[in-house]
């Protein structure tokens, strides 16, 4: 049995698109979990819930930011 062990060539042609659809992604999943604050009680999954979007906000901004590295 033969083995390619050559890497495969680093084809960045569609960064561009791949990160404006993680964006999208993103901004989806910040927007279903504000819907889903009314439906919780718990302070604490309300905390958890602020943070992870806080977070969600920072990735965006990085993916923009390398967009325009891209670009």
């Amino acid at each position: 049995m033969t083995y390619n062990n050559k890497p495969k060539p680093d084809d960045r042609s569609d960064n561009v698109e791949k990160l404006q659809s993680m964006i999208h992604d993103t901004i989806e999943n910040i927007e279903a979990a504000e819907e889903s604050l009314a439906f919780t009680n718990s302070e604490t999954q309300r905390q958890q819930i602020a943070a992870k979007n806080e977070r969600r906000r920072e990735s965006i901004e990085s993916f923009r930011s390398e967009i325009k590295d891209e670009v």
